[in-house]
């Protein structure tokens, strides 16, 4: 692996104050997409790396050690990445993992036959879980626990990527099955009359009704049209009716930008990279800010941990979130998998989500793969007293986590500054679609948005394709990772400073590490030198004794903790 003088030159200027791992050096052993990526996040906190060459060290796509004389990584740590892990097959590459574990499958159903991303996608978000591992295990170092190794494997960050789909295809219940498409439906993206191909975004019926009227499309292809729109989330397939496809190609793009504008839709131009509109690109994948007036403690004197919590680290620990949909969701199930207790704020009668078909007993699949086993508190936030109950909650935690739109926690007094008086030394973080990127009022910041926007589109494609977001939902997930990944960097800054911290990490920040280290061309698996089974339906896979100790299973299938921790 050779990190670039780029890379070091900016994880050097990370302000002093937030680089917890100043002090603390390590070796990177091996080559591949996630030793760079996990190498580049622990430098940006201030650890030195040093690169070696392929050794015994270097177990599957290679490893990180890890040593310091003094503060949180006096010990010896080693971060070993594997290819396959627990999972009985010959993988050896990112091809091989992304046709085994289910990418290649979920990415290619807007094309009928499994496709494999033009990206090192898997590799990209196992870097980012090695990264946390690490940070977890040095954190737990600070409270009083020694861990020796870390493991992760990148078909377990596969597996954690497709989960919520393994979910809904491991249910009774049917859910929304894709069926044959009508002849001539088309997923997005859209191209307007002038050639300008464009995504489409609203979470409302009557905002998709609104626009699509104004451009003159059939009354019944609209209709038609929303199912499909609004499940694509949960189904990574869209068939359009035509008709909408023909009602925005008779229709120049500016006018296009008037009629979402007046509906209360969000279009935005399919952009490839250096083709983006956006006014400040992150610079890193997550920004921690100190809060300097909020001093909770000295150095060293974070809450202890259980000895017997070594496979737990952040035992002890109380997150309290208050998220919807993927990415939020995601990081607060990141955490509760290291050991933290999680407390759910929801609305009155509970999250929306957990309707969702398909369900598993009496609960959406795809909210039990990112919500399992979180304590729940319900509150409306909307009023004095539901906000109350949530500072109620922050008073005894560690971290607040939240994903609300653009001003919410400032107008509703929740603000990192706010909460800090409430609990000092919290960790506030903050999971955005485009964060300061796009100025204050941002177009709404979803994953299919974010992709077109930021120019990951182009990276997506097939070949001789132009720019097109994948319907996996790639951001939402790496987002959820770089999140979580954030608030260990705060807590370690907090363990070794006594201040609490704000992160702000977004769908736009998760999309740089892609852009930045996870571009790669994967071989045809077809042509490895084992046989690689190509996985065409997740349900078969979840059946297939090879994946048995990579699962656990409750009403449905879920990927298990993609990391084992040992003293």
């Amino acid at each position: 692996m050779t990190l670039t003088e780029r890379v070091r030159a900016e994880a050097r200027q990370a302000p002093e104050h937030n680089r917890p791992l100043a002090g603390v050096s390590a070796t990177a052993v091996g080559s591949s997409t996630a030793l760079t990526i996990a190498a580049d996040h622990l430098m940006r906190l201030g650890c030195e790396v040093s690169d070696s060459a392929p050794g015994p060290a270097a177990e599957g796509a290679g490893a990180l050690v890890t040593a310091s004389g003094t503060g949180a990584g006096s010990h010896p740590l080693t971060c070993a990445i594997d290819w396959a892990g627990p999972v009985a097959l010959p993988l050896a590459g990112e091809a091989d993992v992304q046709a085994a574990c289910g990418i290649a499958h979920v990415h290619g159903r807007r094309y009928g036959e499994p496709t494999p991303l033009r990206l090192d996608y898997a590799g990209t978000v196992t870097g980012v879980l090695a990264a946390t591992g690490v940070l977890a295990a040095l954190h737990a170092a600070a409270r009083g626990v020694r861990i020796s190794r870390v493991r992760t494997s990148v078909a377990q960050g596969a597996l954690l990527a497709v989960g919520q789909y393994l979910a809904a295809a491991t249910t009774a219940d049917d859910g929304h099955p894709p069926g044959a498409p009508a002849p001539g439906a088309a997923p997005p993206p859209f191209t307007s009359a002038d050639g300008v191909r464009f995504e489409l975004e609203t979470l409302d019926a009557e905002v998709w009704c609104q626009f699509w009227a104004a451009l003159g499309a059939d009354r019944s292809a609209i209709g038609r049209g929303w199912p499909p729109f609004q499940h694509r989330y949960a189904t990574a397939v869209c068939p359009l009716p035509a008709e909408l496809h023909r009602a925005a190609a008779g229709t120049p793009y500016p006018a296009i930008r008037a009629a979402a504008d007046r509906a209360g839709a969000d279009v935005l131009r399919v952009c490839g990279p250096g083709q983006t509109e956006i006014l400040a690109e992150p610079s890193a994948p997550w920004a921690v800010t100190e809060l300097p007036t909020d001093r909770y403690a000295t150095p060293g004197t974070a809450r202890a941990v259980p000895a017997a919590a070594v496979t737990r680290p952040l035992a002890g620990l109380v997150v309290v979130e208050s998220t919807t949909r993927v990415q939020g969701p995601l990081a607060g199930h990141l955490l509760a998998m290291l050991g933290a207790g999680v407390i759910r704020v929801e609305p009155p009668g509970g999250d929306p989500m957990r309707g969702t078909p398909p369900t598993a007993g009496d609960c959406s699949a795809r909210f039990l793969a990112l919500n399992r086993g979180k304590e729940v508190v319900e509150a409306n936030l909307r009023t004095p007293g539901g906000r109350g109950v949530l500072r109620e909650l922050v008073r005894d935690a560690d971290v607040f986590l939240h994903n609300w739109a653009p001003g919410k926690a400032s107008a509703w007094e929740l603000d990192a500054a706010d909460l800090a008086g409430v609990r000092p030394g919290l960790v506030h973080a903050w999971a955005s679609g485009w964060g300061d990127a796009l100025g204050p009022t941002p177009p709404i910041g979803t994953d299919y948005l974010v992709q077109a926007g930021g120019g990951l589109a182009g990276l997506t494609a097939r070949p001789d394709e132009p720019p097109t977001p994948s319907l996996m939902t790639l951001l939402d997930v790496l987002g959820g990772l770089v999140c979580a990944e954030g608030v260990l960097a705060a807590l370690l800054a907090r363990d070794a400073t006594g201040h609490g911290r704000r992160v702000d990490t977004s769908l736009l920040s998760a999309s740089t590490v892609l852009t930045r280290h996870g571009r790669g061309a994967p071989a045809d698996p077809r042509r490895s030198p084992h046989p690689i089974p190509l996985c065409t339906d997740l349900a078969g896979l979840a059946a297939d004794p090879r994946f048995r100790t990579a699962l656990t299973r409750c009403d449905c299938v879920l990927p298990a903790k993609p990391w084992e921790f040992t003293a």
